[in-house]
């Protein structure tokens, strides 16, 4: 016979038994709350706005899958992250052979095949954040998987993805009206929305009665005026790939270390501002049809009572052969222009040293708003940008910057604000003085505000 105090044993333990799988589930859920996908269908490293969609997740405690291309290098920060994890997915290259509607339709499956079987490796996942563009298959894909792993699926809406295939196509082509229709049928399916303009947020709900929370880029800390020794050091850096920073070579100084900028005293390290230095104008840009160069190219070469100008545009895109063409042939008489990469480390150093931005970037939906403005105001440099539906969201005019219609206007700005360069009380120095003035949010506490409590009340 078994005594009391065996049967006390086979109770205790088949009370573990019961009790032991339940806690055991309710951890793993507690922790699944703080696993989270970021899911972009491009290059990591040229996705900013993603970039600190992750760091700001770590920042609350969050485990971060990041999915995407590794063309570009990430920002150091998300490499350096120990709970961002990067998970590389293939750029896969068109087939070069067949009709372009077959080309096409073979890419998609092939992308989407891909992208469902890594997302099925994800575990414990509390929620997938997918950008878009590009959505075209990665919202319906992930919607799928979202529905099998028991995640929340949240889109960021940067902009429309038919809206840019247009500018090649067309709006009436069939595969732009196809696109549209994905775009809006699929992204109705998603549990939460992000968007970047509130034009954007009142136009999905009209038309696609999609519901959606602003989320403004703004920039990081990273993005500040650069003290004079950081920027000497960058243009030294600079000088040795791209003429336009080096010193004149008339111009030679004892002790004096030089760049077209700025000059360093070996003795004493002190660095200062270059006499007679030419003006900074620096241009980022994907180089995709939305920005149209040929704008800023025309006014540069009618702008001849400028000053000693050099134009740096920074970037990569299908179209950077084709204007570095046309830059080539053209002679201008005060103006350098070079179009280098940079680091994401270099970057906002060079956008910190710079006199005045132009932006080119002029919406396909209307809808979105220029990341590169947002940057410049972080360091507080002046914009001419040019117009469009809701740039007033961001540009206020002859407050913070310029805005123009066409390379007529630009040049007359370009001449109100740089003929008498390096003038410390001119229309630029105003722009420079409102933006230092004005207490911009970043990106962190933008972040905490509105994004947190849509995972937190999830979570809770």
């Amino acid at each position: 016979m078994v005594g009391s105090e065996g049967y006390s044993d086979v109770g205790e333990l088949l009370h573990i038994c019961i009790i032991l799988p339940l806690i055991i589930k309710i951890i793993i859920q507690l922790f699944a709350h703080l696993n989270v996908c970021v899911l972009v269908l491009g290059d990591i490293g040229r996705s900013p706005r993603m970039q600190y969609h992750a760091l700001s997740f770590s920042r609350h405690g969050y485990n971060v899958t990041f999915i995407g291309f590794l063309g570009t290098k990430p920002h150091r920060d998300i490499l350096e992250d120990d709970r961002i994890d990067i998970i590389p997915i293939s750029e896969l290259k068109s087939l070069q052979v067949g009709p372009k509607i077959f080309v096409y339709v073979s890419k998609v499956i092939c992308q989407s095949l891909q992208l469902f079987y890594v997302l099925m490796q994800l575990e414990d996942q509390a929620y997938i954040l997918l950008q878009n563009p590009p959505g075209l298959p990665s919202i319906a894909v992930t919607w799928l998987v979202s529905r099998i792993i028991g995640a929340q699926f949240v889109i960021d809406w940067h902009n429309y993805g038919y809206s840019i295939m247009a500018l090649t196509h067309g709006e009436r082509h069939p595969i732009v009206k196809a696109a549209k229709w994905y775009e809006k049928f699929f992204g109705r399916l998603s549990d939460h929305n992000l968007c970047v303009t509130n034009a954007m947020r009142h136009d999905l709900l009209k038309n696609w009665n999609i519901k959606a929370t602003t989320l403004y880029d703004k920039p990081p800390m990273i993005f500040r005026e650069t003290p004079l020794k950081v920027r000497h050091e960058l243009f030294a850096r600079m000088a040795s790939a791209y003429p336009p920073f080096k010193a004149c070579s008339e111009i030679s100084k004892e002790n004096t270390d030089l760049t077209a900028f700025t000059e360093r005293n070996t003795k004493t390290e002190e660095v200062s501002l270059a006499a007679g230095r030419p003006a900074m104008l620096l241009s980022s840009t994907s180089w995709t049809e939305d920005e149209d160069f040929s704008i800023l190219l025309k006014a540069l070469e009618e702008s001849q009572c400028l000053p000693s100008l050099v134009c740096v545009i920074t970037g990569k895109g299908p179209q950077k052969e084709y204007y570095k063409k046309i830059i080539d042939s053209k002679d201008f008489t005060h103006v350098r222009i070079c179009t280098p990469w940079l680091e994401a480390e270099d970057y906002p150093v060079l956008l910190g040293s710079a006199d005045l931005g132009v932006c080119l970037h002029k919406s396909s939906s209307g809808l979105d708003l220029p990341m590169k403005v947002v940057d410049m105001f972080g360091c507080c440099l002046p914009v001419c940008a040019i117009n469009f539906q809701c740039l007033d969201e961001l540009v206020k005019h002859e407050e913070n910057g310029l805005v123009f219609g066409d390379s007529s206007e630009l040049v007359e700005q370009l001449k109100m604000l740089l003929c008498d360069f390096p003038n410390e009380h001119g229309k630029l120095s105003h722009f420079r003085k409102n933006l230092r003035e004005g207490r911009q949010q970043r990106w962190d506490e933008n972040w905490d505000l509105n994004v947190l409590p849509l995972f937190k009340e999830h979570c809770d």
